[in-house]
């Protein structure tokens, strides 16, 4: 295998790392970077690789919040099934973040399952990655100013109920249709509408790609193994993109949950918006 590939695959990490938790669209930016610099592989293989490499980024959430999200222990357990025997290992309020979790999962995961394929031919193009950008990016934008100075209505993860939750999962239902919406963007932009704090927001955002992920990465293993099989090489460049993600999140995530406490995602709206009008303008141009 070529070394150049390597370096090739390096750099998709870089870029999925960073992007999938900023909200400007992992999937855009890696739509986008695939048109400029294209790997030796595969169409099969690389449209498994593009969501299979989140595996690496999502393992960053699970190190980082372990404490939060592991739902068994005796130890800082606030909420215990029991007070005593089995029942006070288990952290009944982390139990029910998931079961919160699972319920804003619902819609992405049946339109994931059933019309794949149908989406990813009709909206994966820099058309679609463009228009989202700049319309999340403007969306960002409205929601900061109108919010701006107001009180937050849910500051923990604990008042997120499954009203709440339902409708963050319509959210990113958006950004399961559309590439270039991102996520993160969609899930955050639903939370702070819904009255959620940035931090709150955010945090869920992460938790919430952990069975997202996790299970599109699944369908598309399973799908690629079925009618594929990894060519020299391949193998490599997938373990190294996933390598690299992981350790570019560890720090993107630290970053972003340091800034928001301070910033609001007005800077991210700007960005999403001049990056959207720069891709159309090079897709008229026929650069990419």
């Amino acid at each position: 295998m070529e070394f150049i590939e390597i370096l090739k695959a390096i750099l998709f990490g870089i870029v999925e790392g960073i992007t999938e938790w900023l909200p400007i669209s992992s999937t855009g930016h890696m739509i986008l970077l695939n048109e400029v610099i294209r790997l030796k592989v595969s169409e099969e293989f690389y449209s498994m690789f593009e969501v299979v490499i989140q595996l690496g980024a999502i393992m960053a959430v699970v190190i980082l919040f372990w404490n939060q999200i592991w739902p068994f222990g005796k130890k800082n357990n606030k909420e215990p099934l029991a007070k005593s025997g089995a029942g006070a290992y288990v952290k009944w309020d982390i139990f029910k973040l998931w079961f919160h979790i699972l319920v804003s999962c619902v819609p992405a995961a049946i339109v994931g399952i059933l019309f794949d394929d149908i989406l990813e031919a009709w909206f994966y193009n820099y058309q679609t990655v463009a228009i989202m950008l700049i319309l999340f990016g403007i969306a960002f934008n409205v929601i900061e100013n109108k919010h701006q100075g107001k009180a937050a209505k849910v500051t923990t993860l604990e008042g997120i109920d499954y009203r709440l939750a339902f409708w963050i999962g319509m959210f990113q239902l958006i950004a399961a249709i559309f590439p270039g919406t991102s996520r993160s963007g969609a899930t955050i932009v639903g939370a702070l509408l819904l009255g959620v704090s940035r931090t709150v927001a955010a945090e869920y955002t992460f938790f919430l790609a952990i069975p997202v992920m996790f299970g599109a990465s699944l369908l598309k293993g399973v799908k690629f193994l079925a009618e594929s099989s990894l060519a020299q090489g391949e193998g490599m460049i997938l373990l190294v993109g996933m390598v690299v993600a992981f350790a570019v999140s560890l720090l993107v995530i630290k970053f972003l949950m340091g800034y928001i406490k301070k910033h609001d995602f007005k800077v991210f709206g700007w960005y999403r918006i001049v990056l959207g009008a720069i891709v159309l303008i090079c897709g008229i141009m026929g650069i990419i």
